[in-house]
């Protein structure tokens, strides 16, 4: 359980020595916090880091795309097309809720400059969506298998201090659930903003490979280190 029961519930992972940086991880439709913590070992991230990771569980909710079953999601998807009918209120509410995940490592004692926001999916699209609005300076975010939300509203609320914000941007060519185009759609609207975009391309569907999460921990190290 958190201290605070406004704040999300969340699996934390904390370093051997006392937090220096902070990775907040969302995970996608229909999964939970749990999802991504077996990839913590297999990102080479080594104790000089002193990395915590935080993973938040996501409201349930019903899904209209799922039939209105509820299940964890954190804002409602109306039908495949994911350009269409978003969930503003929603996303919204999302935002405000890891957007006080954030804030929290900040009162930990964490620079703003050390916190990464990721997410899968959902989760990802939820992630860059937060970062690019997040008032204070961000390490980066980290955008996997994704798509961008309420692209139209982006320019105007936009944060100054994330305009330069570094992406780690991944997605399978193989896609079913997020076509590749989507993904693209959102590496073009990033870079419009003036985001500095890594981009990888893989052959998998719907999912994360070996190569990928070493990746991830090879630009994460560039972003952290001192």
């Amino acid at each position: 359980m958190q201290e605070n029961p406004d704040l999300l519930d969340c699996v934390e992972i904390e370093p051997r020595k006392p937090a220096r940086g902070s990775v907040v991880w969302l995970h996608g439709l229909g999964a939970d916090g749990n999802d991504f913590v077996p990839i913590v070992p297999h990102l080479g991230i080594g104790d000089d880091l002193a990395l915590r990771f935080v993973f938040p569980h996501a409201p349930r909710i019903p899904v209209s795309l799922n039939m209105g079953m509820v299940m964890p999601a954190w804002y409602d998807i109306t039908g495949p097309d994911l350009r269409h009918r978003q969930d503003v209120p929603g996303i919204r509410r999302s935002e405000a809720q890891v957007r006080a995940l954030v804030e929290r490592e900040l009162e930990r004692g964490v620079p703003s400059r050390r916190i990464l926001l990721a997410g899968f999916s959902q989760g990802g699209a939820l992630a860059v969506h937060v970062a690019l609005r997040f008032p204070q300076p961000l390490a980066g975010t980290i955008a996997l298998s994704t798509y961008l939300v309420m692209g139209e509203q982006l320019e105007a609320e936009i944060a100054s201090a994330n305009r330069g914000l570094p992406v780690f941007q991944a997605h399978g060519n193989s896609d079913p659930m997020v076509p590749i185009e989507r993904g693209e759609a959102l590496r073009d609207a990033l870079a419009e903003a003036g985001c500095e975009v890594e981009w990888h391309e893989y052959g998998m569907a719907h999912e994360v490979c070996l190569e990928e999460i070493e990746a991830i921990g090879a630009w994460m190290r560039t972003q952290l280190q001192d």
